[in-house]
């Protein structure tokens, strides 16, 4: 049973950086896809990033771009993601989950398992 907890987020001013993790209870890192989404209320989850599950390639949203890093630590249940130069349009809630399937990594449908998020707001 698939199991993910999110932490790190809270309050940062615009230009700031925070890191948020994701830890298993599992050991489904190892071999399958992580992403993260955030979530405005009142609108669908939005793809983030991504980081492949054979090997260390990343995948990440215009929005975020040169700006945000997935990372994934080997057979330690973990994946991190490092925000850099935090805007208010970054304010959100936070999910990591998990992707067992083939498929286009931003597509939410392909995702199994989810946390329970971690709040995220950025503001002068």
């Amino acid at each position: 049973q698939v199991q993910l907890a999110e932490s790190g987020g809270g309050l940062v001013q615009p230009g700031g950086s925070l890191t948020l993790s994701c830890a298993d209870s599992g050991r489904t890192f190892t071999n399958y896809a992580i992403g993260w989404f955030r979530l405005v209320p009142g609108k669908q989850r939005e793809f983030v990033a991504a980081v492949g599950g054979s090997g260390p390639r990343t995948y990440y949203s215009d929005s975020v771009k040169g700006r945000f890093t997935i990372s994934k630590a080997h057979n330690k249940d973990t994946v991190f993601l490092r925000m850099t130069n935090l805007k208010p349009e970054d304010t959100a809630d936070y999910y990591c989950a998990v992707k067992r399937y083939s498929g286009d990594y931003s597509d939410v449908q392909l995702y199994d398992y989810w946390g329970q998020g971690t709040q995220v707001t950025v503001s002068s």
